[in-house]
């Protein structure tokens, strides 16, 4: 269950603070609440790591969950990453 809580937590940030600019992701920007994002989005993407690493560590889970967990986390990571750059194409299409 804590995974499904950082799996939710994950994109909160992108959605809410980010609007619907995502290149300012990927740029240094003196925006507090781009600033405020990446930070979030970067806490919640570390703990998304290291909460089933803890539980191997400390003997809750076995390896396959977390091998299951640590490959459920990168194609999250991915579709998010993916989500991104087709709203920036949608951006470039419309310019045209």
């Amino acid at each position: 269950m804590l995974s499904l809580i950082m799996y939710v937590l994950l994109p909160m940030p992108l959605l809410f603070f980010a609007g619907s600019d995502g290149s300012a992701l990927f740029s240094e920007s003196d925006n507090s609440w781009v600033n405020a994002t990446k930070f979030l989005t970067g806490a919640s993407s570390v703990g998304s790591i290291a909460i089933p690493a803890i539980l191997k560590h400390a003997g809750v889970i076995g390896w396959g969950a977390m091998a299951m967990e640590f490959s459920s986390f990168f194609i999250f990571v991915l579709a998010i990453m993916c989500y991104i750059r087709m709203n920036d194409e949608d951006n470039y299409y419309s310019a045209i």
